[in-house]
């Protein structure tokens, strides 16, 4: 389960390069984009093997002579950290763990030392460590049960920020380090369960952001010198404010905010004058700007229609892309010169694949090739946006990868696949699990059910404090709006998530078991007052949000026995499959064996798979291709034409 603020679907922040609600009055015609219904050639199969082969990469710094960037890939089975050259050629591995995952942070300003991160087998207990000249580790954040996270660099580079929870593990507090030494020093003590955010360049200013709702929050700015804190957005009414980043100059801090609108735009408040200003506004939410090292350019990204649209501006002019693959622009870094740009691609039917961008000479290269040589891209499956209305008539997008094949007289089964949250988003890009089960014969929808991020905040809150109810009757839409492609047997839909998108599922087995007639938990919370009281201690800051979005465990008792699975396990009677990381801190492991012993009981198919070496999501390959195959292997069980009879 992830905060209700998380675009991510359910995997870990720490394993994600982080990725972002549709208001009714702006929303895009309701139609649904028509499926191909003509009959055509079924795609060549391949193994979750093949699959596997491609490699996920993340993360693009460069060195501190431009000529090499260091980023994060799997290739080994694990993450590790690595760098290549700008002109291309073989990528060099600077960690070779085997256990646990190491992700890129990025190369020191001034020398090939680098930061890098990693937890321990899925705890979320990051540490910072850094890898010195000589190629040996020193951890920056030493001792146990802590969490700790890179917060930037000075604008001298001189130092680093660090945050950690280690004095109190319930807050964050931020610490300066020296580039040079590693000493440190306390820049701001957390007491109040502020999050530490943007850090201006002169090392002055600290943007702080107070979480109230899940759709409400302000900005503070705390003054290191004088130790003094301004609230600098007060409001009327429900409004999200967050800091993005100050300007080059420490003159001005750029925030976000969907105060008297649906959508998110981007203002500036004025250090000088306390004024606040609008700087860019567009149809859909602004989900980030941040410039570059030398303040040259100024990178935003946009949330529309579950596509990143990047735009780049030099002072006030656009910059225009380079010619690319198709696909969107994500993670871009620039240079410490400015003369450079790293960035990645990424499409529905091509993982992100690294590029760099020579400003001087126009030329883009790639230096990644991310999708298994085994598979031709042409037989995967290229998404479509859809929308229907749900029973109130709310507008509910989503995402459809229909296969190949699929037609009025081969009708296929379909598996509606729930984003994580409470408020993720399913997003367009390569979704492996989404084009492995495409590509042997299912449909799959993505939805983005009420409650999803990237519609408008009217859409975002039309689920507080409606879950188990709402949201799951959009799903339940959902399966009507597959039927009526006229390529999908209705027979034949399950349904399927992780974390909160587990959650769902299992609602759905539980509150409205004859709908689907399978259904695919991977670490899904089965019991509301138990996630809600055994939260990791660093979530202590947004928990009052919490209890307003899902329920208190104490006021709200009534009402989450009443929405949690496990306490009417009895009504379900459709094949469950639940999956498990050991390691999980969010929702932990007895989530997961009380709802599976609760289903046996039930005379119900129910199998249980658990990973010793997991948390909340995959960090392993081999982890990742055991839970695949054996989803697939389910699905075919109940859902092929000749199963379940």
């Amino acid at each position: 389960m992830n905060p209700k603020k998380s675009i991510t679907s359910f995997a870990p922040a720490s394993l994600l390069a982080a990725a972002l609600c549709l208001g009714l009055a702006t929303a895009a015609p309701t139609s649904a984009a028509a499926p191909t219904k003509a009959a055509a050639k079924a795609a060549k199969r391949y193994t979750i093997e093949q699959f596997m082969a491609t490699v996920s990469i993340g993360g693009a710094s460069f060195s501190a002579d431009e000529k090499r960037i260091l980023f994060s890939s799997n290739v080994t089975g694990i993450f590790n950290v690595y760098s290549i050259a700008v002109t291309g050629g073989e990528p060099v591995a600077l960690t070779k763990s085997t256990t646990d995952s190491n992700y890129a942070v990025g190369f020191f300003p001034e020398d090939d030392r680098v930061l890098l991160t990693r937890d321990q087998a899925g705890n979320e207990q990051n540490h910072l460590y850094v890898r010195e000249l000589d190629g040996s580790e020193k951890d920056l954040t030493p001792g146990d049960k802590l969490k700790a996270a890179f917060a930037g660099w000075s604008g001298d580079n001189s130092a680093f920020y660090v945050t950690s929870n280690e004095r109190d593990p319930r807050f964050f507090d931020l610490y300066r380090y020296d580039a040079k030494t590693y000493a440190r020093t306390l820049v701001y003590k957390n007491e109040t369960g502020m999050s530490p955010g943007a850090i201006s360049r002169d090392g002055r200013w600290l943007a702080l952001g107070k979480t109230n709702t899940t759709a409400d929050s302000d900005v503070y700015l705390f003054d290191t010198q004088n130790q003094a804190l301004k609230h600098i957005t007060s409001h009327q009414g429900v409004a999200s404010y967050s800091a993005a980043t100050f300007d080059p100059a420490s003159k001005r801090l750029l925030l976000t905010t969907n105060d008297g609108s649906e959508f998110t735009r981007l203002v500036a408040y004025d250090l000088a004058s306390g004024q606040m200003s609008d700087v860019e506004k567009a149809d859909w939410d602004i989900a980030y700007t941040d410039y570059s090292r030398d303040g040259r350019y100024r990178v935003t990204g946009v949330n529309a229609d579950a596509s990143i649209k990047i735009t780049i501006r030099e002072g006030e002019k656009l910059l225009p892309l380079p010619k690319l693959p198709e696909g969107e622009l994500r993670g871009v870094n620039f240079s410490r010169s400015g003369t450079k740009m790293a960035f990645y691609v990424n499409g529905d039917r091509s993982p992100s694949n690294l590029f760099v961008h020579d400003f001087a000479t126009k030329k883009t290269t790639q230096l990644s090739r991310s999708l298994s040589k085994e598979i031709d891209p042409s037989e995967l499956v290229e998404a479509k946006i859809v929308r229907f209305k749900s029973f109130d008539g709310m507008v509910i997008p989503s995402i459809y990868y229909e296969p190949k094949g699929a037609s009025p007289g081969n009708k296929v089964p379909a598996v509606l696949l729930v984003h994580g949250g409470p408020g993720g988003q399913t997003m367009r890009g390569y979704n492996a699990l989404a084009q492995y089960l495409a590509n042997h014969g299912y449909a799959v929808l993505g939805i983005n059910n009420r409650g999803s991020s990237g519609y408008g905040k009217s859409f975002f809150t039309a689920d507080d404090g409606k879950h188990g109810r709402e949201p799951l009757w959009d799903c339940i839409e959902a399966k009507t709006y597959l039927a009526s492609t006229g390529v999908i047997d209705h027979e034949r839909i399950g349904i399927m998530g992780g974390s909160y998108g587990g959650y769902m599922t299992l609602a759905a087995m539980a509150f409205r078991p004859e709908a689907f007639k399978v259904g695919v938990d991977i670490f899904g919370v089965s019991n509301w007052l138990r996630t809600l009281e055994s939260i990791p201690p660093y979530w202590e800051s947004f928990r009052k949000a919490l209890y307003q979005e899902v329920g208190d465990p104490v006021k709200d008792k009534d009402f989450l026995i009443a929405t949690s699975p496990l306490f009417h396990a009895k009504e379900i009677r459709k094949p469950l499959m639940v999956i498990q990381g050991a390691n999980d801190p969010r929702v932990i492991k007895p989530e997961s064996d009380e709802i599976v012993e609760a289903v046996k009981k039930n005379n119900v198919p129910v199998e249980y798979v658990v990973f010793p070496d997991e948390g909340h999501g995959f960090a392993k390959k081999k982890n990742q291709i055991e839970a695949n195959r054996k989803i697939k292997e389910f699905l075919d069980k109940y859902l092929l034409p000749t199963s379940g009879k």
